[in-house]
């Protein structure tokens, strides 16, 4: 009878053509590094975004349908109106709510409530505050915001990627010479997605309503707005290999 040892098989050790490859942890020779880069900035709002909201009421369906149109084109015709300034013009929501009486057996329907919300988008701050305000000028319009941002394609993205990468060569080469080495190779960088985790929402944000029906005023008081900067963040794990120690 055989031995039952005989027909077990030998574990091959994984190669790339003839040489054996490294271990996941590394070797004596080739230890491995792993260090987190990381980075923090503080740069400068890019874009204001405020949000408009334009209400109507009135007993009867149809005008206060009409009133609704009328205030809307007005406030619309007031943010296209400065032109450049404005990057976007969107337009969220629109409802018209019927309201019942509270009391009585029948259903009946004391007025109707109309409303049609935007958000506008604006890059020239100097203007921003006169528009919020002009925009709160006007009859039952209530303007919410600003909320500031940096765009998606911002260079401060870059550049804090860019100084997470330096921290975590730098961080590597400072423990590599701690042990009497020095960087070898880069195995990996692995970029975690934190380059902007800051919310956009600002907690500087006012919110305006207009509701005495006052008309538009050329000359009407500009707000002083103060843009709030933006904290980007970035973070990497970065593997290196480094020369034998020297202990």
């Amino acid at each position: 009878m055989s031995n039952p040892t005989d027909d077990t098989p030998t574990p091959a050790v994984p190669t790339t053509g003839t040489t054996p490859t490294a271990l996941p942890y590394g070797t004596p020779d080739t230890p491995r590094l792993a260090v987190r880069g990381e980075a923090r900035l503080e740069v400068d709002p890019e874009i204001a975004r405020i949000a408009v909201t334009i209400s109507a009421r009135g007993t009867d369906r149809t005008a206060a349908l009409t009133d609704l149109t009328r205030r809307n084109e007005q406030a619309l015709t007031l943010i296209k109106s400065y032109g450049d300034a404005l990057e976007k013009l969107e337009t969220g929501t629109f409802s018209l709510t019927p309201q019942l009486t509270e009391k009585g057996r029948h259903e009946r329907i004391r007025a109707y409530h109309g409303r049609v919300t935007h958000t506008a988008t604006l890059n020239d701050f100097t203007t921003l505050g006169e528009l919020t305000t002009r925009l709160a000028d006007l009859d039952l319009t209530r303007v919410d915001g600003p909320w500031w941002a940096l765009r998606p394609d911002s260079p401060a993205h870059r550049d804090a990627r860019t100084q997470a990468v330096r921290e975590a060569v730098q961080r590597a080469r400072e423990y590599a010479e701690a042990l009497g080495a020095r960087l070898d190779a880069l195995l990996e960088i692995a970029d975690l997605g934190a380059e902007n985790t800051a919310p956009m929402a600002a907690p500087a944000m006012a919110s305006h309503r207009g509701y005495g029906g006052a008309p538009v005023q050329e000359s009407a008081p500009a707000l002083d707005l103060e843009p709030q900067r933006q904290a980007v963040y970035a973070n990497v794990n970065a593997r290196f290999t480094m020369t034998r120690p020297a202990l």
